[in-house]
């Protein structure tokens, strides 16, 4: 203080003493900080005014509070009492699973929020970086109005959803903030985050299924499908809706390249397919729909072989029959097989007997296993000589984004498409329907194409 610091952080156990010894000697615009630490868990909000009270008390001019998340519903109650305090307050949860608190900070009227200056260099536990604070989360952007959407799972740890979505709202100039969400219950957390000030949410494992229970409403394939990867607050009635753009992504990226519209070199083509119309599905509420549904699917007819009978599988497989393809599932384990093919109305396949399956040629192949992912590059679902008898070859799998199978298949002279165009499609679906709004197409794929 007496160098000329503007703010002096003390403990709330030590700041009667402090103040006391600097009585008569503050100088006129310096800031008292007084703290409360708490290292085992976020107390209910009754105790946490409790502690507000007796931090102002003690003469702060500044009270802060740190507890740490149990869950990521403990946000709501630092949130609560950040939004009712009559004084400037800190309020900050620590830990990944109170990431939100941090980012929410100044919608909440919180005085400030800390950020590292690099990765590893935190001082408490969930710190993000100043750079991520102000590049990829925008937060001097972010208000009282500002919406929140997220993705929600278990771990989020790995995901770069958020850096495609934040720079979207950006771009679109849509008032949101998108951040991984360390979710356990998913039922306590649509409870907790069910306000007006939620648009939405992706989902991913191990929420998927568990989200078709606890969506109070779900688009009928997503329901046939079993899985959500989306989840919309409505607006009209504050209900939670589930959708699946997950098979939309496959499914329309594998029809444009058999109609001939896509390329084989993804940067050759990212500007023409910023202007993509994606017609969602049936129920989105979208207004007007693509081209794509003026005509007949270059699917309906065909044999359709879907490689994996697990959530992806399923996705595709349900989004192949909505096409009219006679759907065909391969598995290894051929009862998992025969129980999906029996829910799609289609045909059931040992994996190893695909390798000689060949009803007529023009048929559709679409792995949906997490054969060929890194780091076991140099694996394939199915050998090369049995490639040519598709009329095009898809891959789930998006790391790397050409894949063992799909180079096999070019060599081989088959049309193929990569996981990396049913990711970037799905997560256009899903700005679609947190916004309202065309997604922006090119910098979504910019984005992604460097960091996928």
């Amino acid at each position: 203080m007496e160098l000329g610091a503007d703010y002096v952080d003390v403990e709330l156990k030590v700041a009667e003493d402090f103040v006391r010894l600097i009585d008569g000697k503050k100088p006129e615009n310096f800031k008292l900080i007084v703290s409360s630490h708490n290292y085992q868990k976020t107390p209910s909000s009754e105790e946490l005014g409790s502690l507000v009270a007796a931090i102002q008390a003690s003469g702060a001019d500044i009270v802060k509070i740190a507890t740490t998340a149990v869950s990521v519903v403990d946000v709501t109650r630092m949130f609560q009492v950040l939004v009712h305090c009559q004084v400037p307050m800190i309020g900050l949860v620590m830990g990944e699973r109170g990431l939100l608190s941090r980012v929410l900070c100044p919608k909440y009227g919180g005085y400030l929020t800390f950020g590292t200056l690099g990765e590893g260099k935190a001082s408490a536990p969930g710190q993000p970086t100043v750079s991520q604070l102000l590049h990829l989360y925008n937060i001097r952007q972010i208000g009282a109005d500002t919406k929140l959407t997220g993705l929600i799972g278990n771990p989020v740890r790995q995901t770069k959803s958020h850096i495609f979505h934040n720079a979207a709202f950006k771009s679109a100039g849509f008032d949101a903030v998108y951040v991984p969400l360390l979710v356990d219950d998913l039922t306590a957390f649509l409870h907790a985050f069910s306000s007006p000030d939620s648009v939405g949410f992706s989902c991913t494992m191990p929420h998927k299924e568990i989200a078709v229970r606890c969506c109070d409403a779900v688009d009928p394939i997503a329901k046939s499908i079993g899985a959500v990867n989306t989840i919309i607050r409505r607006p009209s009635d504050g209900k939670f809706v589930g959708h699946n753009t997950d098979y939309f992504g496959a499914i329309s990226a594998i029809e444009e390249e058999l109609r001939g519209a896509l390329r084989y070199t993804y940067m050759e083509t990212a500007a023409r397919k910023d202007h993509i119309l994606f017609s969602l599905f049936h129920g989105t509420g979208s207004q007007g729909q693509g081209k794509e549904e003026e005509t007949a699917s270059p699917l309906a007819g065909r044999v359709f072989v879907v490689m994996g009978a697990g959530g992806a599988g399923k996705a595709i497989a349900y989004g192949a029959k909505e096409k009219g393809a006679r759907v065909v599932i391969a598995n290894r384990t051929y009862e998992r097989a025969r129980e999906l093919a029996k829910q799609v109305g289609g045909q059931a396949l040992p994996l190893s007997e695909l390798e000689n399956f060949h009803p007529e040629d023009g048929m559709i192949l679409a792995n949906a296993t997490s054969v060929g992912m890194q780091p076991n590059v140099g694996e394939t679902p199915l050998a090369k000589r049995a490639l040519g008898h598709y009329a095009l070859v898809f891959d789930a799998v998006y790391a790397p984004k050409v894949t063992r199978l799909l180079r096999e298949a070019e060599e081989c002279g088959v049309p193929t498409v990569g996981g990396f165009e049913m990711f970037i499609r799905q997560a256009m679906g899903q700005f679609k329907l947190f916004t309202g709004l065309e997604a922006p197409g090119k910098e979504m794929r910019e984005l992604m194409m460097k960091y996928v």
